[in-house]
């Protein structure tokens, strides 16, 4: 592995795998820039700890803190890859990869910021090395719990607790994650009255002990703080599948290998997120001021790409744009000027924004170098419908 040179490199590039191997370095822009300004403001201050304390206590005061996250995360990619790398000669019975334990590992540093004191801990690195193991091996524990017990069994090992964290987790709103806790307790009542490690492959209920399970549910669904109907077997039979369904994707979640893992740092604004703990409001105003500078410029761009992109529209693709957005007719009131069916007026309309849609993805993906995936498609969707408004909004309307 390459040795990163100098702070920049330190506390805004992330490692790339390739067939499980080190790849190199890959720099995120917006902590590159964070950094490179930190950097030139204090140039006194060379050593990886300052900086380390700096952002880690950036992160710990500050209310959007995605990239003093990011910086940390940068931060400590030497230990976490280091630390896996070390651990797998004692693992041979894993079937998981090196950067799929990385991926692992480098999603807990929150955790570890949250835990490490760094007016205490002298050194990050060497706290963060433990954390990262003991991550790992909790891991890998709680895999094989949730490989060896079938769903019964999982449902009568797991605490409240877990099933609790588990279920939020998943997004269930507090009232249902309230009724599958007492649908929980109630089974561990009257199936499994005592818990034992030789019970993992627990058999289902028989018809009878769901009947039972479900009138205790509706005696003690009084106590929640919104009871509802009464419920029946099934209905309680199908809670708890989801119950064990969700415990088992909460302690053996499914790890995608990623090239750059880069937690917290997708969404927000660079000058809402960088906290000066320092207390040199310089900071913030000149990373506003390039941010400032870089949107602008960004617009313009886009402007300028639309605006080409539409005159290489036949003539009545681009009448039909006018009609739409600069006069604000209807589909019906289009076809109607035009002597045309509506279904052609729509068919042209949805292929000229298509057509203009390609133009400005492929631009992004090339020029700003984003990742095409549906959701970026979407947005830039949203955008160019933007665009397209105040672009026909601010034109003089043809005669």
């Amino acid at each position: 592995m390459r040795p990163r040179q100098n702070i920049t490199e330190l506390f805004s590039t992330f490692l790339q795998f390739t067939d499980d191997r080190f790849a190199g370095w890959t720099t995120d822009a917006r902590l590159h820039r964070s950094i490179k300004v930190c950097v030139n403001q204090y140039p006194e201050a060379t050593g990886e700890d300052f900086w380390a304390v700096y952002w880690h206590k950036s992160w710990q005061k500050s209310p959007q803190p995605a990239i003093p996250l990011g910086h940390m995360s940068a931060y400590l990619q030497e230990s976490c890859y280091w630390t896996v790398h070390n651990l797998m000669p004692r693992l041979p019975d894993s079937h998981d990869k090196v950067s799929d334990f990385f991926q692992v590992a480098i999603a807990s540093v929150p955790k570890i910021l949250k835990s490490c004191d760094p007016d205490v801990n002298l050194s990050l690195k060497a706290y963060a090395s433990r954390a990262f193991g003991n991550i790992i091996r909790d891991y890998l524990r709680q895999n094989r719990e949730a490989d060896f017990c079938n769903h019964w069994g999982l449902l009568m090992k797991v605490s409240r607790k877990r099933l609790t964290e588990s279920l939020e987790n998943a997004g269930l709103n507090p009232a249902t994650i309230e009724q599958y806790v007492l649908a929980w307790t109630c089974l561990t009542t009257i199936h499994l009255p005592r818990k034992s490690p030789n019970l993992r492959q627990t058999p289902a209920p028989e018809p009878s002990t769901w009947m039972a399970i479900a009138s205790n549910y509706n005696r003690m669904r009084l106590q929640l703080t919104s009871p509802g109907a009464e419920v029946t077997a099934p209905t309680l039979e199908k809670w708890l599948i989801e119950c064990g369904t969700q415990v088992r994707k909460y302690l053996y979640p499914s790890v995608s290998s990623l090239n750059s893992p880069k937690p917290g740092q997708e969404e927000g604004q660079l000058q809402d997120e960088l906290v000066d703990a320092l207390q040199q409001p310089l900071l913030t105003e000149l990373i506003e001021r390039e941010e400032e500078i870089t949107r602008q410029a960004q617009k313009a761009q886009i402007n300028k790409v639309l605006q080409a992109a539409i005159t290489q529209l036949d003539t009545s693709a681009q009448q039909l744009l006018q009609l739409y957005y600069q006069k604000g007719l209807t589909q019906q009131q289009i076809a109607k000027e035009l002597a045309i069916q509506q279904y052609t007026v729509s068919r042209k309309l949805s292929k000229a924004r298509e057509s203009l849609l390609l133009i400005l993805t492929r631009w992004s993906q090339e020029t700003l170098h984003i990742p095409i995936t549906s959701d970026v498609v979407k947005y830039i969707s949203t955008i160019l419908e933007e665009w397209l408004q105040v672009h026909y909004q601010t034109s003089s309307p043809t005669p």
